[in-house]
């Protein structure tokens, strides 16, 4: 007994999806991403109310804290940065050993 297989040249027949299970599918996905995106949005801006930036990107740590101005800086502004402080053979380094290089010429000099 030998089971029969189909012949290749006949189309196989797909059944499309019943259209009410495609718009449970719909409404689950908004359930699942747009609403949590609503409410962490509604989070966010809770006390924002009066229009007050709470995270304000360039705030006085940003400017005063070394480690924040370097992990704000691209790597390009890191090599200007060491060529301007005359670090040697920063052009191999990467981006974390050159951040620490950074680093500690900076609060050598207390500067930035």
């Amino acid at each position: 007994m030998s089971a029969q297989r189909p012949d290749r040249s006949e189309q196989r027949r797909l059944h499309p999806l019943p259209r009410g299970l495609v718009e449970l599918y719909g409404l689950i996905a908004v359930l699942v991403v747009l609403i949590p995106e609503w409410i962490a949005d509604g989070t966010i801006n809770l006390g924002q109310i009066n229009g007050v930036d709470s995270l304000p990107m360039r705030a006085r740590a940003w400017r005063t804290l070394p480690e924040l101005r370097l992990a704000s800086m691209s790597l390009s502004e890191m090599r200007n940065l060491a060529r301007e402080m005359r670090l040697l053979h920063y052009a191999m380094d990467t981006r974390s050993r050159l951040n620490a290089r950074l680093l500690r010429r900076l609060r050598r000099r207390n500067a930035l």
